[in-house]
């Protein structure tokens, strides 16, 4: 992986752990989108795009998150405690859809994500600050 470019759009409410989003394009070939930059207790983290995990209704067969307690398809009730087991390793609500494999790759891309970053803190502070396009990112490597 030659280049890695790291787009970040900030987020305006500060009362929110939430900082920012950012889209990751790889060698102009691969994007990655809604990264997310979050104030943690030790700092600013770089969480990967996830999605909630889900099953299926029994009665309708529609997948609703784990946490709902009704079907939004069908209205009725659903099980309780479809979550997996935390004692079994299993707290988890969402997954990631896209993530580095390695700690050296998440490391480049964290301090890529991390930079761009602070070069949106900066220019956001020019009274002419445009926040960038993240989607435009796609049709600027065509």
């Amino acid at each position: 992986m030659e280049g890695i470019e790291a787009k970040v759009r900030l987020v305006e409410d500060k009362t929110e752990r939430l900082r920012a989003f950012c889209t990751l394009t790889l060698d102009k070939e691969f994007v990655v989108r809604d990264i997310k930059i979050i104030e943690g207790v030790k700092g600013l983290f770089v969480a990967m795009p996830s999605r909630k995990l889900t099953d299926h209704c029994p009665k309708c067969r529609i997948k609703n998150h784990l946490r709902a307690k009704f079907c939004n398809e069908c209205g009725s009730r659903l099980p309780g405690n479809r979550a997996p087991d935390p004692a079994e390793g299993g707290s988890k609500l969402h997954v990631d859809v896209a993530h580095p494999i390695n700690t050296d790759c998440r490391a480049r891309f964290q301090k890529a994500i991390l930079m761009a970053y602070e070069r949106e803190l900066e220019r956001a502070k020019a009274p002419d600050y445009v926040p960038p396009d993240l989607d435009a990112m796609d049709k600027e490597h065509k």
